[in-house]
């Protein structure tokens, strides 16, 4: 297959957030995720048209919301290797509580959620037992 059809470190499928503050998103995902921000073009009036962040090997993409496209709540799932931590660093970056971590019974995975600034959840969980 010709590698050349997509960006290269780009995954089949990306997730697009549409919110009212998309930066204060980034913001959040860099303070939370140790997200990078890899690329963005802002429209003349200052608001986000397109930016794209990276989340260890994913691309996340997100816009502000606008007339034509309103913004609307999504939820995330995100594999990361310390779930305690990042839940921390999230709620310390303005995040809010959904679920602080636990760990069910028969479910290999520690998880917690925490909703960002523009109202998306984010789930959040490690492996604990495979």
């Amino acid at each position: 297959m010709n590698p050349s059809y997509k960006p290269e470190g780009y995954a089949s499928v990306s997730v697009y957030i549409i919110a009212d503050g998309a930066q204060q998103v980034i913001d959040f995902l860099i303070k939370a995720f140790d997200a990078r921000e890899q690329r963005r073009f802002d429209m003349p009036d200052g608001s986000i048209m397109h930016a794209e962040v990276l989340i260890d090997d994913t691309v996340v993409m997100i816009a502000d919301s606008g007339e034509e496209i309103p913004a609307f709540p999504v939820w995330l799932h995100v594999y990361i290797s310390d779930v305690d931590d990042v839940y921390t660093r999230a709620l310390k970056a303005g995040g809010v509580s959904v679920q602080a971590p636990q760990q069910n019974q028969d479910d290999p995975d520690r998880r917690a959620g925490v909703q960002d600034p523009a109202g998306n959840t984010w789930w959040i969980a490690t492996q604990i037992n495979s």
